[in-house]
């Protein structure tokens, strides 16, 4: 076998070994390696720029509390380092990143298990919230910090010159990504621009996580909940292998996706809206200020997301503070966590410049439109309460998160018809891994 099956088993091999590695950890009682009267250590995957948000919250924790932090901001390899700590039995104290590190950490045994009646200020967070660090035991493994939708940004610009809709439907979205590549949006007399910026890289299994909305809103799936917690694959469903063949035809027929993209991640692929060389970004609404500066707050919009056979609903998930096992400092830990979810905090969060580091509160007393005062947030905030999911709480998401990425992007790339045929492989996969985890139906 080869492929992305190879892949991804060589990916599941190397979870197997940093278990072993963790419960060895565990065996020889990991606290006794820490020093507790060193700073805090906390991670968090960031960039340069987010970074410099986190500080100031971090600072400001210091001088409240005396507490001393090492902070450390990671974006490339983030995973991996962990891993690499994981192994070494040296694991930062704090690690704040998204939800779908949830079933890797409590499969590992990284993150310790959280009482969320015990955390101070835990009843002001809202249940949705809670439900993004609940394991598919019921048990909780962090506490939230941030959450939001994806949203669907266009190049006002470009739309109005071209002298066409908002898109309402997949109908009208295809017809504008279409006259943003042919039309000459930009007016340079070039066939420079394109319609969809797409993020398609494989890496943590990014090219699902986008997919997930356009899949969910063309009535497709990747798991289906059977349940009590059980679940079957929905993957090789008729919905799903239509939703895909239509995104397939955004690649291959109509040909409106951005050059490179399934190999782009994320940071490398916002300079392609704010730098003008695509006009329609599925993207989160973290990116809002950046654009505002780069791009020009009048020369793109936020609409919701044009709606597909089954409506409007998109990936809204967020990320979390994780207390990370083996510290020597629980009550430090736990002490950074209440503050971060205090209301001081989430503003502090939310006022980050030219991102914030809490999208939308977690706190449910922090009032979202007199924070930001920008009817662009007013609108994530709808969409994230009435056309949003996420995931399913299996307990690890990563591998059919992983291997459904693969199996689109080999789609994607040969522009194979037979889209049902390489679906059904990836189906038979993806019940091997419920088998694996004990919850098929």
């Amino acid at each position: 076998m080869g492929g992305w099956f190879s892949r991804s088993l060589a990916s599941a091999l190397a979870v197997l070994g940093a278990v072993a590695m963790v419960t060895g950890c565990a065996s020889t009682n990991p606290a006794a390696q820490k020093d507790p009267h060193a700073p805090l250590e906390v991670w968090t995957r960031s960039t340069d720029t987010t970074a410099k948000v986190y500080q100031k919250i971090f600072a400001d924790f210091t001088a409240k509390t005396g507490i001393q932090i090492t902070y450390k901001p990671v974006f490339t390899d983030f995973d991996k380092q962990i891993q690499q700590r994981a192994s070494a039995r040296k694991l930062p104290d704090i690690v704040i990143t998204d939800s779908g590190s949830v079933g890797v950490f409590r499969t590992q045994g990284l993150a310790t298990q959280v009482d969320r009646n015990a955390i101070a200020g835990g009843t002001d967070v809202v249940d949705r919230a809670w439900d993004n660090v609940r394991g598919s035991d019921g048990r909780y493994y962090g506490v939230p910090f941030s959450t939001q939708a994806m949203m669907t940004l266009i190049r006002r610009d470009w739309r109005e010159k071209l002298g066409l809709p908002v898109p309402k439907t997949w109908d009208d979205l295809v017809n504008l990504a279409k006259a943003f590549t042919t039309g000459d949006p930009d007016g340079d007399g070039k066939p420079d621009t394109y319609g969809m910026l797409v993020p398609g890289t494989t890496d943590r299994g990014y090219l699902a996580w986008w997919a997930s909305s356009y899949l969910w809103q063309g009535g497709g799936d990747i798991l289906a909940d059977a349940g009590g917690g059980r679940y079957t694959v929905a993957v090789d469903s008729p919905a799903t292998t239509r939703a895909v063949q239509w995104l397939r035809g955004l690649f291959c027929d109509s040909r409106v996706v951005n050059p490179g993209a399934l190999t782009l991640g994320t940071n490398d692929a916002h300079p392609y809206f704010e730098g003008g060389k695509a006009g329609i970004y599925l993207t989160g609404p973290y990116m809002f200020g950046r654009f505002d500066k780069s791009l020009g707050k009048d020369r793109y919009e936020v609409v919701p997301a044009p709606a597909g056979p089954a409506g409007t609903t998109v990936l809204g998930e967020g990320d979390d503070i994780y207390l990370m096992a083996g510290s020597a400092r629980p009550a430090d830990q736990k002490k950074l966590a209440e503050f971060l979810i205090s209301p001081e905090a989430q503003r502090m969060g939310m006022r980050g410049d030219p991102q914030p580091v809490v999208r939308l509160p977690v706190n449910k007393n922090v009032d979202v439109h007199a924070v930001y005062q920008d009817p662009r947030w007013d609108l994530t905030t709808q969409q994230y309460a009435i056309a949003s999911r996420t995931f399913p709480n299996v307990p690890n998401f990563q591998p059919f998160r992983q291997q459904t990425s693969e199996a689109l992007n080999k789609i994607f790339a040969t522009c194979t018809t037979d889209v049902s045929g390489e679906l059904g492989k990836l189906a038979t996969s993806l019940r091997q891994q419920l088998r694996d985890q004990g919850i098929t139906q």
